[in-house]
């Protein structure tokens, strides 16, 4: 029975998906190389859980008691003894490759190891270790304890098992697990990030402006947000290195990420992280 999950990096990603394995009872250890990264993570949740709680969704023990099951690290030794890891760490394939070749030697050797990756290939990070058949991907939607949707990526050697438990952890976090294969982008992305990337040479083409363009797509397509302030949202510059990993895996010039984007990116003007983006932020 999985109850300790490790979680790996504490950005909006990973601390979301701590929150959720720790609101529906699992032990969550998650590290993070940062302090402040960490201690900025404890705050999120805490936030995060008493709006839950302000709502009526969630009693105050029960946030209590969520608190309690989720312990911060700075090193990933003190996963040595979990029972499933979720890696969210930067969107970078060497960066994954590294920390997973040092998780394959660091965990016994029935953890399955997933990956939050939004990309990158998980055939190529499983390569990196000598369990192959163990890892997965594991894509959560952001905001992590709100959405219902996980990607469950299949690799070359991933396991009937080894997706079967990420399902069954799935169906136990209250989320639906979906599978896809892994060619890039998966299918989220596949189809989200060209539909961004249009919207963005829209923009840069005078066809409408981002209000314009937003309200198109919400009264139109009955999208909950547009796709410029939905860019804004997941970081202008993640979606630059998404676009670029469809564009290289793929090789078709439809993927090429709209100069526009790549401006505002090397302005540093990254959505709402940086406080301005398609949009400005307080």
């Amino acid at each position: 029975m999985i109850q300790a999950i490790g979680v790996i990096g504490s950005g909006t990603m990973g601390n979301g998906i701590a929150q959720t394995f720790a609101q529906h009872g699992f032990d969550v250890r998650l590290v993070d190389v940062s302090a402040p990264a960490l201690d900025k993570a404890k705050a999120t949740i805490d936030k995060s859980l008493t709006k839950f709680v302000d709502k009526g969704a969630l009693s105050a023990a029960d946030r209590d008691a969520t608190l309690a099951r989720l312990h911060f690290s700075g090193s990933i030794d003190h996963l040595a003894d979990v029972d499933y890891i979720v890696e969210a760490i930067v969107e970078r394939r060497d960066a994954k490759r590294d920390l997973f070749a040092k998780l394959d030697a660091l965990v016994r050797p029935d953890v399955v190891l997933s990956s939050n990756t939004s990309s990158i290939s998980i055939t190529d990070i499983a390569a990196a270790t000598t369990r192959p058949e163990q890892v997965l991907g594991m894509h959560f939607m952001n905001p992590v304890p709100l959405m219902t949707l996980v990607e469950l990526i299949r690799g070359q050697s991933t396991s009937d098992a080894s997706m079967e438990l990420a399902e069954s952890l799935c169906t136990r976090l209250g989320k639906t697990g979906v599978p896809a294969s892994d060619y890039p982008g998966f299918i989220a992305n596949r189809i989200l990030m060209p539909m961004i990337n249009e919207a963005v040479f829209a923009l840069m083409e005078g066809v409408g402006t981002a209000e314009a363009i937003d309200s198109v797509m919400k009264l139109g397509m009955n999208h909950p947000m547009g796709p410029l302030t939905l860019a804004d949202f997941i970081g202008l510059d993640v979606c630059v290195a998404i676009l670029d990993v469809l564009h290289e895996g793929l090789g078709d010039p439809k993927y090429r990420a709209c100069p526009l984007l790549r401006r505002m990116v090397a302005a540093g003007h990254l959505g709402r992280k940086s406080g301005r983006g398609f949009y400005r932020y307080a």
